[in-house]
């Protein structure tokens, strides 16, 4: 194996030769991932090999006790901080990182609501069984029939995004004889450090009102029939560590909060700001997420703080944790096809790792340049650290699942690959690119396995291909 330079243009600048190649870092795994006798992965109580025997690979593996404990946790936490203040916190799931009706009620047993952003979406949490009252719907474009059917079926409350949903919704909830708890989603001007496209709250973007726009917003649904302000909601990213984002965002929503109490007869109707989340999990082994108590009390104490300072009442608050509940849940794995060795400057040697998924089962690489992190997983090796970057079999240069990593030098076709954090937005974001069926979602727990989504064949992509004939479908 060539030397690791240390300027090397071709190297992430964090990404150092592990000791061992082998080891599964503490808080980018399943919280119970390990390696059993024989050197396998082992998630759940499952091996990664009877995992692959059972149904196949790509496969996305879901950690049933991570994601519960990860939501009581989420709970536990900010309950316990506004409580400290005298007012109560609701935590919801976020539909978009992961959806299917067994996950939702997994988190709903822990306590939490669940926030939704589609028709589809709200579908999936009805199906679960889940009470409407719990449910928060988002969207920047919610049409006629999604609002319609939030309204109807009764949901807690329904974000705003525009002035033209405002009149959409208020002549729906007319229509409808009911009354529709609002609140509006307003950006702070706060920019979370992320990837732009996850960041939400700076002003030049498709989410919700400016601080500007907000207080006319408020008036035009205060003055709707069919329609009751209940709160604010902002939200300022995805994968945020630390709370000095969420703290100067809070300052200026609680300055809102109290410009709009102060401004109206009606002063209690606003009873909720919903501070959002998008809080950061460990994708690499340098990444260092705060932990979800350190973010309870740091935010909540902070809105306290403003409020005090503006002598008004602290409001109920809500959080949106996002993939901080079922990321680190999450391992998808796959199978090896093929490696190739490629020669790049300073006498550093990659080695291409080509399995059989790709960015059809995790579109993050190619849409974030998102990090991640890989393992063998059938097996352990004394070999020495190899430079690698995992890929996948679709026809695209972009069709990266890891982009740097070390790995045994050995790896070889037919080794298994287990590729960790993949709970949240994996599965959500994945297609049927170069027509590939998408995986199933297994999930495990205590020694057993069972499918929670099935994965799709060959033959389902055809059923939808109006141009064939029921005679020519071939298995």
């Amino acid at each position: 194996m060539s030397a690791h330079p240390t300027s090397a243009p071709a190297l992430p600048a964090w990404l150092d030769v592990p000791s061992d190649p082998n080891d599964l870092v503490p808080g980018v795994w399943p919280t119970d991932a390990a390696r059993d006798a024989t050197g396998e992965l082992v998630v759940g109580g499952v091996t990664a090999s009877a995992l692959a025997r059972d149904y196949g690979t790509p496969l996305y593996v879901l950690d049933e006790d991570d994601v519960r404990s990860h939501a009581a946790r989420a709970r536990d936490a900010f309950t316990a901080a506004a409580a400290r203040h005298r007012v109560a916190a609701r935590v919801y799931y976020a539909g978009k990182a992961f959806l299917s009706t067994e996950v939702v009620r997994w988190v709903t047993d822990a306590g939490l609501a669940v926030d939704v952003a589609s028709g589809g979406e709200l579908a999936v949490a009805l199906a679960a069984g889940v009470d409407p009252a719990r449910i928060g719907v988002h969207g920047n474009n919610k049409s006629v029939a999604e609002l319609e059917q939030a309204v109807a079926v009764g949901v807690g409350s329904i974000v705003v995004d525009s002035f033209q949903e405002i009149e959409r919704l208020a002549a729906v909830a007319q229509a409808a004889g009911a009354v529709q708890p609002v609140l509006l989603r307003v950006n702070s001007g706060v920019h979370a450090e992320t990837h732009d496209f996850l960041a939400t709250a700076h002003e030049d973007q498709k989410f919700g009102f400016t601080l500007a726009d907000a207080a006319v917003a408020a008036a035009r649904v205060r003055a709707a029939a069919g329609l009751r302000l209940v709160g604010l909601h902002c939200h300022i990213g995805s994968q945020i560590f630390g709370t000095a984002g969420f703290a100067e965002s809070a300052a200026r929503i609680v300055g809102l909060y109290a410009d709009l109490q102060g401004g109206t007869d009606a002063a209690e109707d606003l009873q909720v700001l919903n501070l959002g989340g998008g809080f950061g999990i460990a994708y690499t082994r340098v990444d260092t997420p705060t932990a979800i108590e350190v973010l309870a009390d740091g935010i909540v104490d902070s809105v306290a703080a403003e409020c005090a300072a503006r002598g008004i009442r602290m409001p109920n608050l809500a959080f949106e944790p996002g993939r901080a509940i079922v990321g680190q849940a999450g391992v998808t794995l796959y199978t090896v096809g093929t490696t190739k060795a490629v020669a790049l400057e300073g006498g550093l040697e990659r080695l291409y790792v080509s399995v059989d998924g790709g960015m059809s089962d995790n579109a993050r690489p190619a849409l974030y340049g998102a990090q991640y992190s890989a393992r063998l997983a059938s097996r352990v090796s004394d070999a020495e650290p190899q430079l690698v970057r995992v890929v996948g079999k679709h026809c695209e240069s972009g069709d990266i699942v890891v982009d740097a990593e070390y790995l045994p030098a050995d790896v070889a076709p037919g080794d298994l690959l287990a590729v960790p954090a993949t709970g949240a937005y994996c599965f959500s974001l994945s297609s049927n690119y170069n027509f590939l069926p998408r995986p199933a979602v297994v999930a495990v727990r205590d020694g057993r396995s069972r499918v929670i989504v099935r994965g799709e064949t060959i033959d389902d992509l055809l059923a939808r291909d109006a141009g064939i004939l029921p005679t020519e479908r071939t298995a």
